[in-house]
């Protein structure tokens, strides 16, 4: 039984290559936390997680100082009693988005060691459902982005063989909206995909309002229309509407993945390993989600996202929008619309570590090791 030696700690600051903005907010920086594991047969593995500019530093603090030197001694093939160990540690600070954070990178950490020491990539370890999944594209959506740039975006997309296009909405007025969306529709015809995004943007009537509006469209699904903790509001927009409403992004437990799916809040998920705290709850979120006929479509983090989506039967859509690409020796491979599934051992990351290690912040470089516990 290999036991964990040593835990390095390291956050890396990314800043977006495009201009991000959407109804509430600007993505101005994606502090990403990494977490390196090694074990007594020299085995490591590394998993990571995000913010989008606020919180990377209390995240840091909490896996230093109370995460990383409870893995110490342990058996790191024991990845769920860690996660349920470590939750309950924090549960003062549970459920919400630093803890959540923090054990995501802990927990992938642990995924990516344990496939490596099976010699499996991930999507086979979790299940192998499919070697591939369609992709829909975020990049080209934001909501400062002028109508002909949306529409030429969609339009090569759609040559590139993707399967839609997300679109940012929450323009002051809900006529604004519909005509950005109404163009995008009559360029790219009936057999593409129109995603939209409010990022919890509007009060519930204002939601059922638009969404009428919007319904001829046919959208593929109306993504976070409400503050995340207004499940009942959830409720009377999904049956005021026959439009797909999505969830998941902002919530941090699988007991409020399991409140919104009970009481039909939504027919979409969008469950996020960098917000639910990890693989461990996220493949729990997802297999639940099949048990209600709902399908999974996973919120950013497409490096590690095809790989669960592919490991699981309900897995719909990756969403195409790099992350990585500073940080890695290879990206995501895709093959007409495609994202193919990594074949390598572990969760598919091919990091570059001499570039890990120069944008690496040294206030939050530093390891724990069984000497020092």
């Amino acid at each position: 039984m290999a036991r964990i030696e040593k835990v390095e700690l390291r956050m890396v600051n990314l800043v977006p290559k495009v201009v991000r903005t959407d109804a509430i907010q600007s993505f101005v920086s994606q502090e990403t936390p990494i977490v390196t594991i090694t074990d007594s047969d020299g085995a490591q593995g590394t998993g990571y997680s995000y913010t989008i500019g606020t919180g990377g530093s209390s995240v840091m603090r909490l896996l230093a100082d109370h995460l990383a030197p409870r893995l110490i001694g342990r058996d790191a093939d024991r990845i769920e009693a860690i996660w349920h160990e470590l939750e309950f540690a924090t549960h003062a600070t549970t459920i919400g988005a630093i803890t959540s954070i923090a054990l995501a990178a802990v927990d992938t950490a642990l995924w990516d060691l344990r496939a490596r020491k099976q010699d499996l990539p991930l999507w086979k370890l979790a299940g192998g459902a499919r070697d591939r999944c369609p992709l829909y594209t975020t990049e080209g959506g934001w909501l400062h982005i002028e109508t002909e740039a949306l529409v030429e975006d969609a339009l090569e997309a759609k040559s590139k063989g993707f399967s839609g296009s997300k679109v940012k909405i929450g323009k002051p007025h809900g006529s604004e909206d519909y005509k950005r969306l109404a163009a995008v529709r009559e360029a790219v015809g009936d057999d593409y995909e129109i995603m939209t995004d409010c990022n919890q943007g509007f009060a519930v009537d204002e939601a059922i309002r638009r969404a009428a509006r919007l319904r001829e469209l046919d959208l593929a699904w109306i993504e976070e229309p409400l503050p995340a903790d207004d499940i009942d509001g959830h409720v009377r927009l999904s049956n005021s509407t026959a439009t797909p409403i999505a969830i998941g992004e902002s919530l941090y437990s699988i007991r409020h993945f399991r409140e919104y799916m009970q009481k039909g809040a939504c027919s979409i998920v969008q469950v996020d390993v960098g917000r639910i705290g990890g693989i461990t709850p996220w493949l729990k979120v997802a297999h639940a989600a099949e048990a209600f006929d709902i399908p999974v479509c996973p919120h950013f983090l497409m490096e590690l996202h095809v790989s669960l989506t592919c490991a699981v039967q309900n897995g719909k859509y990756v969403e195409y929008i790099p992350q990585l690409d500073d940080l890695t020796s290879t990206g995501m491979v895709v093959e007409n619309g495609h994202a193919l599934a990594p074949s390598a051992p572990g969760i598919g990351i091919d990091w570059d570590w001499d570039a890990v290690r120069a944008k690496s912040i040294d206030e939050f470089t530093t390891s724990i090791t069984a000497s020092e516990n």
